[in-house]
């Protein structure tokens, strides 16, 4: 059987209003990740560890970082037509608003699915943390003859009011579909979970075009999750797709199967980023056979001349000096100075940790000079006095602008 053309779009034009500072001046998917990624890399690697290579990435808030990485880091070679991975902005093209919702996202980009001409599209967020085979996806798709695939997985019944929550027949066709209900409706088996989209779609192309041209026509959210998909399914074929059933190769026995989260708050970005470390990691990225894919970094190896490490990841170009690293991450060009306490936190690029300085269960943006014996994380009312505490308890740094890599410490 010959295999379906299939054109992937992600959509990475989230706010992320609740990444708040993280996302002052980026969106969300362009916001650092494990030392060395960035949130839309997950997808991407996704895409492209699953040998589907036409991608177009629909950008729109503060989307110049976000350009820039694709740009470095997220090149294929153009002997191939229909290999290609490109940021789209918003055209504009049928009137001079911004995207609507992600079905808007979509329609106003319409020109470009006509123009490859694919059997299949597929619709993936960029927001989230976690490896997919998505041949595994187009398969069930076309042994069912649907007309619709949606990627669904169980969440905890306390956290389902933050999804669209699906309703399945024995056969996995979707009979029911309440966008973040206030009281969801548990799985037949299983009173304390709910069964949630995870915002992932593939459609039959001639379907979607058709059904994206009648919502422009009409006053609605003109969102997948809160028209398309409610309005489509009690005549369509809308299947969900169980996400857990997905194999990835070189899964290690101790990791969390089926590892999916919704980075959009300071405490869930942190603990996802906490997941990567230990001796077994909930989501180990030391596996070949599924790499996350990320752009390359321009510099040294990582070094250590002092000091006492445990349980970090640690970027290209990072420089420890001294003072104590312990379950933390590091990214790239970070330099911690002697007699400094870095635990549980996280250290973005480029980030100088001066001599003696504190920090603990803290988020430290890119291009901050921690000043010589200041602590962070360490008393509650002096971080919410400086503005910096989240409401989680996670103290958050803002992206700083005094430090670019090469530049010398004065804090030595």
């Amino acid at each position: 059987m010959n295999r379906p053309r299939i054109l992937g779009i992600v959509l990475a034009g989230g706010k992320g209003e609740r990444l708040y500072p993280l996302t002052k001046e980026r969106s969300k998917p362009a916001v650092p990740f494990g030392s060395k990624y960035r949130i839309v890399d997950f997808v991407l690697s996704n895409f492209i560890n699953s040998r589907i290579y036409s991608l177009y990435i629909l950008v729109q808030y503060k989307s110049q970082s976000l350009i820039d990485h694709i740009r470095r880091g997220w090149r294929l070679g153009g002997l191939v037509d229909e290999h290609f991975i490109i940021t789209v902005p918003p055209q504009m093209r049928w009137g001079e608003t911004w995207y609507r919702g992600t079905a808007d996202a979509v329609f106003q980009n319409l020109n470009l699915i006509r123009d490859l001409n694919p059997d299949l599209v597929m619709i993936f967020g960029a927001d989230h943390i976690y490896r997919m085979d998505l041949q595994q996806m187009v398969d069930a798709h076309l042994d069912r003859r649907a007309d619709v695939t949606v990627a669904s997985l169980p969440v905890p019944l306390e956290l389902a009011s933050g999804f669209g929550i699906l309703e399945t027949d024995a056969d996995g066709r979707i009979i029911g579909w309440e966008e973040k209900p206030r009281q969801p409706r548990p799985m037949p088996h299983d009173p304390t979970r709910a069964l949630s989209s995870m915002g992932n779609y593939i459609f039959r192309s001639d379907l979607l075009e058709e059904i994206l041209t009648e919502d422009a026509r009409r006053s609605t959210d003109h969102d997948f999750g809160r028209t398309i998909i409610p309005e489509l399914y009690p005549y369509a074929r809308v299947y969900a797709y169980d996400f857990l059933s997905n194999e990835i190769p070189g899964l290690r026995p101790t990791e969390e199967r089926g590892y999916w989260r919704d980075v959009g708050t300071i405490e869930a970005y942190w603990q996802a980023n906490m997941d990567l470390l230990g001796p077994t990691p909930a989501l180990d990225l030391d596996n070949p056979r599924w790499p996350i894919l990320a752009a390359p970094f321009d510099g040294p190896s990582a070094r250590v001349i002092d000091g006492r490490v445990e349980d970090a990841a640690i970027g290209e170009g990072t420089l420890i000096r001294g003072g104590t690293v312990r379950h933390s991450i590091l990214g790239q060009g970070v330099v911690i100075e002697p007699d400094a306490v870095v635990e549980d936190s996280i250290i973005l690029d480029n980030t100088i940790v001066g001599r003696g300085a504190r920090i603990r269960r803290a988020i430290i943006d890119r291009f901050n000079v921690i000043e010589a014996e200041t602590a962070i994380g360490w008393d509650r009312e002096r971080d919410l006095a400086a503005g910096i505490l989240d409401a989680s308890g996670i103290a958050v740094l803002p992206r700083g602008t005094t430090r670019v890599r090469g530049a010398v410490s004065a804090l030595r």
